[in-house]
């Protein structure tokens, strides 16, 4: 008999009380850990090994125990009601639990270890005890199952072997039972992390949801914030000016960035009138920083010298001095609108590096006419300190127009994949028939962008002013409508 305990010295004859191994002890208790099974509610299985034990060894009482650290704790007890553990009192299960093989005490009397326990000086007064020990296949003896007898007797080998082969159908329950648990506790841990797996899902869509939702907020606030300030930097609407007819159109690249492109028309003293069109470099917040101050400072600057070289001398000076400009330069064609007695104007032009304006009427043949207007000499605004404007002058009659536009339109690449470029342009205003207006150029043009595969890649502003013929309108005049610097196409008339 392997004993995994020391034993105190006996008197002769007498059996041994012993003492578990620290080691032993500390790995026994682990592997009833591990088990899973203390304090566990009432389970049939148990219930009928214990019940069986009582028959076949037809004792009152038989029990399957497990022995934790201070406790012997019943699993089932067959006979024994109203007991659920008793303390690790040695004599019984807790002298079993320490040999390998079955224990039998004929007499608990006659025994001197076990003659102390309660269960024997109780008022059960235990006289027989069997238990064969409930062991894993590492060596660690769990529990016991037990019989008990008021009564002393002897039993066979044969006995002690069916009482070892219930401890073992006792371990095997509890080996089923723990790779149920396993299996449930996987289930289990499986569904916890599906569960967890699918809020991180929900929480990652809700997220990306929110996101979304947030950009396209953002982009409709970023949107409505680059249209509303694009609207600052042009005239709500185009004035009414006696005897010429106004049209505009603007068209921003991007519904999200502000415009670089800029233009007006405004009175200055007695009858004459000033108009300008222009491009600043670049496109944003700092872009609209130079729109705004060369829109004003032109008008500010015509209405102390109308000279059209004068004004863009006045804003290259401002553009150099003003530190909210930054390094930033634009492109300026400035005009002077005269009134002429015998009918139409006289128009001074300024040029500050833009593309050419159109000067354009119908011949007597029916064919259009279309002369360049680009002053040379004309630099960069807000370049160069010293640099040189230059300015020319013509007249505008009946049946003539005037039509300015931003780069973004001579840009703009037809079907081939080339540039529309200044010949395209003039090319186009060539092939036009029919009477040429301020509006038929303007609705025209944005006809071309829009015949054009891609459109237009940059801003697009349009400014063309024409004299009507005397019997085109009541007053020889045409009012121009609000327009915004949203993305779709805008142009004003009546």
């Amino acid at each position: 008999m392997t004993q995994h305990a020391s034993a105190t010295d006996p008197a002769p004859g007498r059996r041994p009380e012993l003492v578990p191994d620290p080691d032993v002890e500390a790995a026994r208790i682990a592997a009833v850990r591990r088990y899973d099974i203390l304090d566990t509610p009432p389970d049939g299985a148990f219930d009928r090994v214990a019940a069986m034990a009582a028959r076949l060894f037809d004792v009152p009482v038989a029990t399957v125990t497990i022995v934790d650290t201070d406790r012997i704790w019943f699993k089932a007890a067959h006979g024994l009601e109203g007991v659920a553990e008793i303390g690790r009192e040695p004599g019984l299960c807790g002298s079993a639990i320490l040999l390998d093989d079955t224990l039998v005490i004929p007499d608990t009397l006659q025994d001197p270890v076990a003659v102390d326990n309660p269960l024997v000086a109780g008022e059960m007064g235990v006289r027989f005890y069997a238990a064969a020990p409930i062991t894993t296949p590492e060596g660690h003896r769990l529990g016991t199952v037990n019989v008990l007898d008021t009564r002393p007797r002897s039993i066979t080998e044969e006995d002690t072997a069916t009482l070892a082969d219930l401890a073992a159908i006792v371990l095997d329950e509890m080996e089923l039972r723990l790779s149920a648990l396993r299996a449930l506790r996987e289930e289990q841990a499986r569904r916890e992390a599906e569960t967890r797996h699918a809020e991180a899902e929900r929480a990652r869509a809700e997220a990306e949801r929110a996101a979304r939702e947030k950009a396209e907020r953002d982009k409709a606030a970023i949107a409505a914030f680059a249209s509303t300030l694009q609207r600052t930097l042009l005239p709500p609407a185009l004035p009414v000016v006696p005897g010429l007819e106004l049209a505009c159109h603007y068209r921003t690249a991007s519904a999200h960035d502000v415009g670089g492109d800029f233009y007006d028309v405004f009175p200055l003293d007695g009858d004459r009138w000033a108009f300008f069109l222009g491009d600043v470099c670049g496109k944003g917040p700092e872009a609209a920083t130079v729109t705004a101050l060369a829109r004003h400072t032109l008008r500010a600057a015509a209405q102390i010298n109308a000279d059209p070289v004068t004004v863009l001398s006045a804003l290259n000076t401002m553009l150099l001095t003003d530190v909210t400009a930054g390094r930033r330069f634009c492109t300026v064609l400035f005009g002077l609108l005269e009134p002429r007695e015998d009918g139409g104007f006289t128009v001074t032009v300024a040029t500050g590096g833009h593309p050419p304006g159109y000067h354009v009427r119908p011949d007597d043949s029916g064919a259009v006419w279309v002369r360049s207007v680009h002053p040379q000499g004309g630099m960069l605004v807000g370049a160069f300190p010293q640099a040189p404007f230059a300015q020319t002058t013509f007249s505008l009659t009946a049946g003539e127009s005037l039509f300015l536009y931003t780069d973004g339109l001579t840009e703009a690449r037809t079907a081939k994949g080339a540039i529309l470029g200044e010949d395209g342009l003039t090319g186009f205003l060539h092939q036009r028939t029919g009477p040429v207006t301020a509006t038929s150029l303007v609705e025209d043009s944005i006809t071309l962008l829009a015949s054009l595969p891609d459109g237009a890649g940059d801003d697009v502003a349009l400014l063309a002013l024409s004299v009507p013929h005397p019997h085109a309108t009541p007053n020889g005049s045409v009012v121009a409508t609000a327009h915004t610097a949203a993305a779709p196409d805008h142009f004003g008339q009546e």
